[in-house]
């Protein structure tokens, strides 16, 4: 199957067209003498319902693609603030969508720090586009694992099924 790739611009707050649920932000980076502030999250400016109860980050090296994959049962939001560029592919996996017919695509991080609010049943992938090693931090609505680390992880891994459709292009 040919995915049909949309961009996404990072500009302002975004719900992507086609796409229900998931939400676009630029960063607000707050520049000073001593360098900047950037606004991870606020609980006045998050999407309504979204309750994180976690927040990790990952460091990806330049050329590494993270995902496709999606949750059950999670909601992800992504801050991609740098210091090097991603690209973050997306399908709507939900019953009546496209699935993987249709994908859209952002470039974000040091060049267009954004805010990404991805809900359940998106599937999701970003890959390290820059030439050094990025950071994302993401807040989630589930704990990994559940309390206490016990559970199974809420993910679908689409990268580790050579049948799936969703499949970022080669770089």
């Amino acid at each position: 199957m040919t995915t049909i790739w949309q961009p996404v611009e990072v500009r302002g707050v975004l719900e992507i067209p086609g796409l229900p649920g998931v939400r676009v932000e630029a960063l607000p980076v707050l520049p000073d003498p001593r360098g900047s502030l950037h606004e991870l999250y606020r609980s006045d400016e998050i999407p309504k319902g979204f309750k994180p109860v976690m927040a990790c980050c990952s460091w990806s090296i330049p050329g590494v693609t993270r995902g496709p994959h999606q949750h059950v049962y999670q909601d992800d939001y992504f801050v991609f603030a740098g210091p090097s560029d991603f690209r973050v592919y997306l399908w709507d996996d939900r019953p009546g969508s496209a699935r993987a017919a249709k994908g859209w695509f952002i470039n974000t991080g040091a060049s267009a720090p954004s805010r990404i609010y991805v809900p359940r049943g998106v599937v999701h992938a970003y890959r390290n586009v820059g030439n050094m090693p990025g950071i994302v931090v993401t807040v989630t609505s589930l704990l990994f694992k559940g309390e206490g680390r016990r559970d199974p992880v809420d993910e679908i891994r689409h990268e580790l099924n050579p049948d799936s459709p969703y499949r970022p292009p080669q770089a």
